[in-house]
């Protein structure tokens, strides 16, 4: 390969990867301790919004496996603004359908699924927010969850 396209092609590169996921303001995964979410084990994700003029999507992200014993999964999911303002919420994430089927993409016994929690919110103010996911089940142990995440995004208007 002639050596002048060489840094062209890595620019080119460059660009091509950084552009393939313009909406997202934040996206991480935190993996569940031994594969069993306790009650205890509460999950905290902390994002710093500067933008309080465009809509975003929030998305709740699930690894489990195939072994997970019921369809459903319920969270509780509280935000705590920048002034220390705090909602809480109950969210139902349904992992698999009525004839027993994971939902999301899997690779042998291992399922992903990404599930719109808020469309089009604005954030009231610049700042840190925390989400903080608890789950919502009867058991304090939940086996076979192995990741949870949060993903924010700007809205598509």
């Amino acid at each position: 390969m002639n050596s002048k396209f060489t840094p062209i092609l890595v620019i080119l590169s460059v660009l091509f990867l950084s552009s393939c996921d313009q909406g997202r303001v934040y996206e991480k995964n935190i993996k569940v301790p031994d594969g069993i979410w306790t009650q205890e084990n509460i999950v905290r994700f902390e994002v710093m919004i500067d933008d309080t003029s465009s809509s975003h999507n929030l998305y709740v992200n699930v690894r489990n496996t195939s072994f997970y014993e019921t369809s459903n999964l319920y969270i509780f999911i509280t935000t705590i603004a920048p002034n220390g303002n705090s909602v809480k919420d109950k969210f139902e994430i349904i992992l698999a359908d009525d004839r027993g089927r994971w939902l999301g993409s899997g690779l042998g016994d291992i399922w992903d699924l990404q599930l719109l929690y808020k469309q089009n919110i604005r954030f009231a103010q610049k700042g840190r927010y925390v989400f903080e996911f608890q789950h919502g089940m009867r058991p304090d142990r939940i086996p076979f969850i192995l990741d949870v995440g949060l993903r924010v995004e700007k809205a598509k208007s």
